[in-house]
């Protein structure tokens, strides 16, 4: 079979066709400004991909088109596709009726840690050699690829609550149906498409409502937003986890000198030393165990393969040390995100001073809707820089006024020298951003080089 995806580079689309190519499809696509990594991943499975949504690509016509929720109304190849007669469907349909429906699915939703948790969780099951199957929002050197179809009765997926496509406005990890479900955490995100917090717990209450009675449920201890789902109806066994000893939960994470410690109950479950920091890695860890056990995964084993894992791409990822300078790229882009990073990177890197340079990128953040915990974040830093985003709906210079270690500039350029020129011996420069950031990151170690002439990678 012939299958175009529209919308290809996106991490999720690109994992379904990795997918598809893997079930033995013919798989072709298009995207606008194709980027790596994932345009990297395509070409190295040999699927073409062309630049653009112009009409005409739909020709020799596909067997299906798979349509990604970039995609909307008005576009070229879209009305195409409509006027044609073609069959087609969104990923997630395509993937739960091809993919899901004989496997035991471990979906891992939330706002913060998904695609850490879930490459965790891959790499378990990988290691343990149950060969499963998976789909991450991201690349992780130890498995080399963001998805794979597996030929084991597990698939473990990145379950966001994004909608589906311009002709489905439902979450898209209603198609998933899991046995096994993993809920991090639950705070507001998404301001373009969800007005408020409440209606993204109607969408994880719909979740809840499709896990069955012999299945289970992870979740974080003592979040409310969690626990207001839950308390609208739950017919499935829950087991809670927490980074913290006095917290009510089932299960504790601790992240320590020694590495990564899990107890049950107050009782010592076992211990490894790890790759990863900051209590939040420490409650990803302990909701990847929790699912792989219940996957049939020994304990044992799964520690073992915590203590190999190496991280996530773009996850406080090491970029290059100059002249005792350390730069660091990072996903975080919401306030808890950026927050708890920070928190993470003093109390397990502990350099001299911490640099943060980010952008108000996220359709949340150019909304406004964070606008007010963004200096509480960036609080954690001793200084940051920020970029002025185009079509920003708010003041930023008023939301950050009481941050006298925060500088906002209009552009890229003029980050990257006032940053090398205030960073010294021991400072940890953090590039936070959920987007290309102008390549400020190739910007920034070019920089750093021509400052520090000692390079160490």
């Amino acid at each position: 079979m012939h299958i175009h995806i529209l919308g290809i580079c996106g991490t999720f689309m690109a994992g379904i066709a990795a997918i598809a190519r893997e079930a033995g499809h013919r798989v072709t696509g298009s995207d606008r400004g194709v980027y790596p990594p994932m345009s990297e991943q395509l070409a190295a499975l040999g699927i073409e991909v062309t630049e653009g949504y112009e009409a005409g690509q739909l020709e020799p016509r596909p067997d299906l088109v798979v349509v990604g929720n970039v995609m909307s109304r008005g576009v070229p190849v879209v009305e195409e596709l409509l006027n044609s007669g073609l069959p087609y469907c969104s990923g997630p349909e395509w993937l739960a009726r091809e993919v899901l429906r004989q496997r035991h699915v471990i979906a891992v939703a939330g706002t913060h840690g998904k695609t850490t948790t879930t490459s965790l969780l891959a790499w378990i099951m990988t290691s343990a050699g149950r060969d499963p199957g998976f789909l991450i929002g991201g690349i992780t050197p130890d498995l080399g690829v963001s998805a794979r179809l597996g030929s084991g009765d597990t698939f473990v997926i990145e379950a966001d609550e994004y909608d589906t496509a311009f002709f489905d406005k439902g979450a898209k990890f209603l198609h998933y149906r899991p046995r096994t479900l993993v809920i991090n955490n639950l705070e507001y995100d998404h301001a373009d498409i969800y007005p408020d917090l409440a209606a993204i717990q109607r969408q994880f209450h719909l979740l809840v409502r499709m896990v069955p009675g012999n299945g289970l449920i992870i979740c974080r201890a003592a979040e409310p937003g969690i626990e207001e789902v839950l308390a609208r109806g739950c017919w499935t066994p829950v087991q809670t986890f927490s980074s913290r000893a006095d917290a009510a939960a089932d299960w504790t994470g601790q992240a320590g000198e020694a590495g990564y410690r899990l107890v049950q109950h107050g009782v010592p479950q076992g211990q490894t030393p790890w790759q990863l920091a900051g209590d939040h890695n420490a409650e990803n860890v302990t909701a990847a165990l929790l699912a792989a056990h219940h996957a049939g995964v020994e304990m044992k084993v799964a520690l073992d393969a915590v203590a190999r894992f190496r991280g996530v791409k773009r996850r406080l990822e090491l970029l290059g040390a100059w002249g005792g300078v350390c730069l660091y790229d990072d996903f975080a882009h919401h306030p808890t995100a950026i927050e708890r990073t920070l928190q993470a990177v003093r109390s397990t890197l502990r350099p001299r001073r911490v640099l943060v340079v980010t952008e108000p990128r996220s359709n949340t953040m150019k909304l406004g809707a964070h606008r007010e915990e963004l200096a509480r974040a960036l609080a954690g830093a001793d200084a940051s820089w920020v970029l002025r985003q185009e079509g920003l709906q708010w003041d930023l210079a008023a939301a950050l006024a009481g941050l006298p270690a925060a500088r906002i500039c209009d552009d890229t350029a003029a980050i990257v020298s006032q940053v090398v020129q205030s960073c010294q011996d021991g400072d940890a420069i953090i590039v936070m951003s959920n987007g290309g950031f102008q390549n400020i990151r190739a910007d920034l170690a070019a920089a750093l080089a021509g400052r520090f002439p000692a390079h160490r990678p």
